[in-house]
């Protein structure tokens, strides 16, 4: 579950991280009275659960309470990647002497927490990974022991910080973590974090996401997580009853397990991107391949679909059907094929067949996929 910056920003300053004075509103009036209330200048952001506000015009200074009311009003008519901008952020315009990145998040290599330290702030984290990887630093931590304070101080050393920034950031490293861990999040992140021209420390970006299995265990945030999904398309996922996440391919994917989603990812982006994630997960019906279909080809940029059957106790022959029946009534010239293996397989390939749906046979979803790349590359 993803917070908006504003109530990551809360949950760090709870903690004791700096973060600088801001107030939340819908009214443009009210973020004028805001702007009167801090001093100009002022920034005011848009709070949308998505990256990139700046490029679409959702983060813009204001030098006056005037000009506050004015860039509120305009970012809250607006949308930024097909989000609605509901409120705005107002909070007092730092003079940056220098920036930072501080981030916790789950190594997904050995499902380890991590810690990361970045000399350079403000930019994304992976784009500095790329260009100047000797300004990342980053470190395991024991899941039993955490993070100590001395082991942020070793962090802030390492990266050649001077003895007063590697103090003071070494102190936030040490909250950030222990906010991370207390809020069971799969990420927390300030980026960037800043040494002002004053010498103060303050935190001007906020991000957060809890790991949405664990929110029972935090019922003071009383925070739906279907509030809470960016996506409209992976709202209809939740809605429907299967997991899908929606990603930037061409190549929609069906299939009928996780283990068997993410080996099919792993297989079409060899040579085109996926378009999403989903598994049905069991209790496959005619109906819900009917929906998943729908929510598939719904995805802008769609070029084709692979569907990845396996029939244990899922009733694939029927969920075929709404395949089938989906295609009928909603035509297309995109290229679907099928892989289907496991119980009554045979009759679920006779009837995706006649319904239009191009099925390999071969065992290996490697070999089936090719299928899909042949019809992409036309070769048939």
């Amino acid at each position: 579950m993803k917070l908006y910056e504003f109530e990551a920003g809360d949950l760090f300053r709870q903690e004791g991280i700096p973060v600088p004075d801001f107030v939340v509103t819908d009214s443009p009036t009210q973020a004028r009275e805001a702007t009167e209330k801090i001093g100009p200048p002022v920034v005011v952001k848009a709070q949308v659960l998505t990256g990139s506000r700046g490029l679409a015009g959702g983060v813009q200074v204001a030098e006056s309470p005037e000009q506050a009311e004015g860039i509120a009003r305009q970012i809250l008519k607006s949308t930024i990647k097909g989000l609605p901008v509901n409120k705005v952020m107002v909070v007092k315009k730092a003079e940056v002497a220098r920036e930072f990145y501080l981030g916790a998040t789950i190594d997904g290599l050995i499902g380890s927490p991590m810690v990361i330290l970045s000399t350079a702030g403000g930019v994304s984290i992976e784009e500095t990974a790329k260009t100047h990887p000797e300004m990342v630093f980053s470190n395991q931590i024991p899941i039993l022991s955490g993070l100590s304070l001395p082991g942020a101080e070793k962090m802030t050393q390492k990266a050649g910080l001077d003895s007063d920034d590697s103090a003071r950031i070494a102190e936030i490293l040490h909250k950030l973590y222990h906010v991370f861990r207390k809020y069971d999040a799969t990420i927390a992140e300030i980026n960037p974090l800043v040494r002002t021209a004053k010498g103060e420390y303050l935190a001007l970006d906020a991000k957060m996401e809890i790991d949405d299995s664990a929110l029972f265990r935090h019922p003071d945030l009383s925070i739906l997580p279907e509030d809470r999904i960016a996506s409209p398309l992976e709202k209809k996922g939740r809605q429907i009853g299967v997991a899908y996440v929606e990603l930037d391919g061409e190549v929609g994917i069906i299939s009928t397990g996780a283990g068997l989603g993410m080996a099919t990812m792993d297989i079409v982006s060899q040579r085109y991107r996926p378009a999403n994630f989903l598994e049905t997960g069991g209790g496959i019906s005619e109906e819900l391949l009917y929906q998943v279909m729908e929510l598939v080809m719904q995805k802008q940029g769609l070029r084709a679909v692979f569907i990845n059957l396996l029939g244990g106790i899922n009733p694939i022959h029927e969920g075929a059907r709404g395949i089938v029946r989906f295609l009928q009534e909603h035509p297309t010239d995109i290229p679907i094929v099928a892989r289907v293996m496991g119980n009554r397989q045979e009759e679920t390939r006779q009837i995706l067949r006649e319904g239009g749906v191009e099925v390999a046979t071969e065992v290996a979803t490697e070999k089936c996929v090719e299928h899909l790349f042949r019809r992409l590359e036309g070769g048939g």
